[in-house]
């Protein structure tokens, strides 16, 4: 049987929609704006300010030039690279500091979790982390850029408590069969945790993905700058000449440059929203695990 609806939870429910339609709506028509932006006249674009609703004066100008333009392939070159290689090693150091913090004999466990957990309301700060890393070599080098970020304390507290979700009973099992503990970490825990590690990958690889501020500070070589850094120098500095330069067409190129903003934005952009369905699926259920047992 169908329940029947009091006036009072149909009108909650209503407004209930209707507040997350506006969320969604508020969420959403940036993207839609950027996307209408990019594809838009500059002129029109920048005589129009206000809503859009469709594009003004439909051209591809700006995606020609920013498919043209050899920073954007470097850029997306070494992002690549920083998102592979960092989040390797993050899911690397992470899972393995989560596992040993997960199991019971650990001795002084609760004292290193302290200590870990104590780096979310305190850190060395920007100063001693860039001497720390001119110390050791590695500036100018794409190390300087995924090393410091290894783990992520937050993200370790989730993997943690996944592992402490798993039954020991597995791992006593397997070692009586004489399985080793990097064998039951990496047969039984990980397989199990799969859920958990698919959100990891997600955290880590949008941190690494949208990162810039360490590559403005640690790296001096322009063909190693990440496309985010390229980004903020269109977007904050309004550096569109170097888009430009060279191309011989003068005032029809630079007639594109309020549109090539856009159209970076979405370059950028695209590779993040088409990965991200793939890995919806386990990030409620990942992040929950992760969350709520202890």
């Amino acid at each position: 049987m169908k329940s029947i609806q009091s006036r009072g939870e149909r009108v909650f429910q209503a407004a209930d929609v209707a507040v997350m339609l506006l969320l969604m709506l508020a969420m959403a028509y940036p993207l839609i704006y950027t996307v209408l932006a990019s594809v838009s006249d500059s002129y029109q674009l920048m005589s129009s300010p206000g809503l859009l609703y469709k594009p003004l004066g439909f051209s591809l100008d700006a995606y020609s030039m920013v498919l043209k333009n050899r920073s954007i392939y470097t850029g997306y070159t070494s992002t690549l690279l920083y998102v592979s290689v960092g989040t390797l090693i993050n899911l690397t150091m992470t899972s393995m500091a989560a596992y040993s913090l997960a199991l019971r004999k650990l001795k002084l466990r609760d004292t290193i979790m302290f200590l870990i957990t104590f780096t979310m309301m305190f850190n060395g700060g920007l100063i001693p982390t860039y001497l720390q890393v001119k110390s050791l070599g590695l500036m100018n080098t794409m190390w300087a850029v995924v090393l410091p970020v290894a783990i992520n304390t937050q993200n370790l507290i989730i993997m943690r408590t996944a592992f402490r979700a798993i039954p020991e009973s597995l791992s006593e099992s397997a070692k009586i069969d004489g399985a080793g503990e990097f064998r039951v970490f990496w047969q039984i825990y990980l397989p199990l945790a799969k859920a958990t590690i698919a959100v990891m990958v997600l955290f880590y690889g949008v941190s690494h993905w949208n990162s810039w501020f360490s590559a403005a500070i640690y790296l001096r070589d322009r063909s190693k700058y990440p496309l985010q850094l390229i980004l903020r120098e269109i977007l904050i500095q309004n550096s569109t000449e170097f888009m430009t330069s060279g191309s011989g067409v003068g005032e029809d190129t630079l007639a594109v440059a309020e549109s090539i903003k856009y159209a970076t934005i979405v370059v950028s952009t695209v590779p993040i929203l088409c990965i991200y369905p793939l890995l919806q699926k386990y990030f409620v259920h990942g992040v929950m695990i992760g969350a709520i047992k202890g």
